[in-house]
C-alpha cells in the first residue's frame, strides 16, 4: 500500500508528509507554527522544511499572529485544498488496486482490526478512529490522515 500510495502521490508533486500536513489543516484549521508541530508530533526545525516546500507549491500560507508577533499562523490555501482533494482521490484508486479482492465486509474487518492494533480502541468497523474522521467505507475512501 505504501509504494501504491506514494506513486499516485508522485504525479501531483506531493509526499506523504505532505497529505498528512494538510489533512491536519484541512481538519483541525488555521494554527500556530508550534501547535502543528504537536499535532503532526514532528519538531519544529523539521516543520520549517515541510512548511517551505507547501508554501512553494501555493499549498499553504502563513502569516504573523496578530496576537503575537513572534508567532507564524498556518493556513491551507484554496490551491492546498484541491490538491488535497486530488491526493485523497488517487489514494483511493490506489487502495482499491490493492484491495480490490475483498469485499466490503472483509475490507471494514480489516480497516477495524488495524484500529486496534495502532491503539484507536476496538470500536465497530466504519466508527470514527483516534484521527477523529470516519475510516474509509465500503466504497474505498481513503483516509490518509492516519
Amino acid at each position: 500500500m505504501r509504494v501504491r500510495g506514494e506513486s499516485a502521490l508522485s504525479p501531483l508533486g506531493m509526499r506523504p508528509r505532505h497529505l498528512v500536513a494538510l489533512t491536519v489543516l484541512r481538519d483541525a484549521g488555521e494554527s500556530t507554527q508550534q501547535g502543528l508541530a504537536g499535532l503532526l508530533r514532528i519538531d519544529r526545525t523539521n516543520l520549517v522544511g515541510l512548511l517551505n516546500e507547501l508554501e512553494a507549491d501555493g499549498l499553504i500560507e502563513r502569516r504573523r499572529s496578530e496576537e503575537d508577533r513572534r508567532r507564524h499562523i498556518v493556513r491551507l490555501t484554496d490551491t492546498g485544498r484541491e490538491r488535497l482533494a486530488q491526493a485523497e482521490f488517487a489514494l483511493a484508486g490506489a487502495e482499491n488496486e490493492v484491495l480490490g479482492a475483498l469485499d466490503a465486509e472483509q475490507r471494514e474487518t480489516l480497516y477495524g482490526l488495524l484500529r486496534q492494533a495502532m491503539g484507536g480502541g476496538d470500536g465497530p468497523p466504519g466508527a470514527a478512529d483516534g484521527c477523529g474522521t470516519p475510516h474509509p467505507g465500503a466504497d474505498g475512501g481513503a483516509d490518509p490522515a492516519c
